[in-house]
């Protein structure tokens, strides 16, 4: 069964884990000429090494995570690392990939443990939640109706009891994480203070870019606190998963 299509929606573990990879300072690229890095920004694209992965890539109590699932998660973000760098002038040839493999592997052996205790633990899916998962979809697929997405998503291959299963779960674990976050809404100080820390970092750049108004802004900075706290919140959790579960890693 593909799961990876789930991530689209609002659990974004994942995401987090992999900022690492970019941090690698590309020495050619600072003692090198403008040139250089025009050239650079040409480069061709790398492509994802996906030599010698295993049929089972990582078993979690008793589930497997498959090869399939694996090479579509560690492409999308293979893909995302490699724009990345070229967007900051970054070089992409430093890239370690084992590294990333280890990552993405572990960040679906986290994705799994919260799944599993998600189908444990949450009893209660009412069709209004189902729905709204289902409206956020066909908004952010740019279809305009559920028809629509479903015929979508059968010719990529899943079907609509798939479909159905896959958002009953997506439900399930919006609201494990809700619940192991608690109360995450940002106090009116922490907002204004993120909203002056970038100010400052603003300024420290010398950009010429003009700040917004914190009202302006003040919404979308207390989202981002927010998934912020929850994300942290919800690592914790998956560690402590982690510690009682029998997880085997192939790589």
């Amino acid at each position: 069964m593909k799961k990876t299509w789930l991530l689209m929606l609002s659990f974004v573990f994942i995401a987090g884990i992999l900022a690492a990879c970019g941090d690698k300072d590309n020495g050619q690229g600072q003692e090198g000429s403008e040139d250089n890095g025009n050239e650079q920004a040409t480069t061709e694209m790398p492509e994802p090494d996906l030599k010698g992965i295993p049929d089972v890539v990582a078993k979690v109590n008793d589930e497997e995570v498959s090869k399939e699932d694996f090479e579509s998660m560690y492409q999308q973000q293979f893909q995302q690392l490699v724009m990345q760098a070229q967007m900051s002038g970054q070089g992409v040839d430093d890239l370690d990939q084992d590294q990333l493999k280890e990552q993405v592997a572990e960040g679906m052996v986290g994705q799994t443990l919260l799944i599993q205790e998600a189908n444990k633990t949450i009893k209660n899916v009412s069709d209004d939640d189902i729905n709204k998962i289902i409206d956020e979809l066909i908004e952010t697929s740019e279809v305009e109706s559920k028809d629509e997405l479903l015929k979508a998503l059968k010719e990529q291959g899943v079907d609509e009891d798939e479909f159905m299963s896959q958002v009953e779960t997506q439900v399930r674990l919006d609201q494990l994480i809700a619940k192991v976050s608690g109360d995450v809404e940002p106090s009116e100080d922490e907002i204004k203070e993120a909203y002056e820390g970038a100010k400052a970092q603003q300024e420290e750049a010398n950009s010429d870019q003009k700040m917004p108004k914190f009202d302006e802004v003040k919404s979308q900075i207390a989202d981002q606190l927010k998934a912020s706290k929850q994300q942290e919140a919800t690592q914790k959790y998956v560690a402590e998963l982690r510690k009682d579960a029998d997880v085997t890693i192939n790589l």
